[in-house]
């Protein structure tokens, strides 16, 4: 069982607001370790986590995110929904939203405050 994926990021505020106005996740514990804090946030529906890292030490150029990583995924019900949502505070498409399947699946990318690439995925039927 998945219990939580952690980042770490530079502007804690920045990402916090991010996750919780775009992705509706509920800050649901923060946590003080000796050298950083951890914010929790909760996906409503599923019940997974992102932890969000702030290390005392941060980079002032924030952390590389390196070739490993590919990205996150997002389920919403509507592209068109999030899409005023995501205009509304402020950001833009990485990729704006196309139909990979050719049946009706829509998919966009966006990235986070630390440039975490996430892709959000509109099913025909959930």
């Amino acid at each position: 069982m998945l219990l939580h994926t952690m980042i770490r990021v530079k502007d804690v505020e920045k990402s916090l607001n991010f996750y919780t106005k775009l992705f509706d996740m509920k800050l649901s514990e923060k946590r003080r370790l000796e050298d950083c804090w951890l914010y929790f946030l909760t996906d409503k529906e599923s019940g997974q986590q992102i932890e969000l890292t702030y290390n005392d030490n941060t980079p002032k150029d924030g952390y590389e995110i390196g070739s490993g990583f590919g990205h996150f995924a997002f389920g919403v019900k509507s592209l068109e929904e999030f899409t005023k949502r995501l205009k509304s505070n402020g950001y833009e498409y990485l990729y704006e939203p196309f139909d990979l399947t050719g049946k009706g699946s829509m998919i966009a990318f966006i990235k986070d405050p630390d440039g975490y690439e996430i892709e959000l995925i509109e099913k025909v039927k959930w």
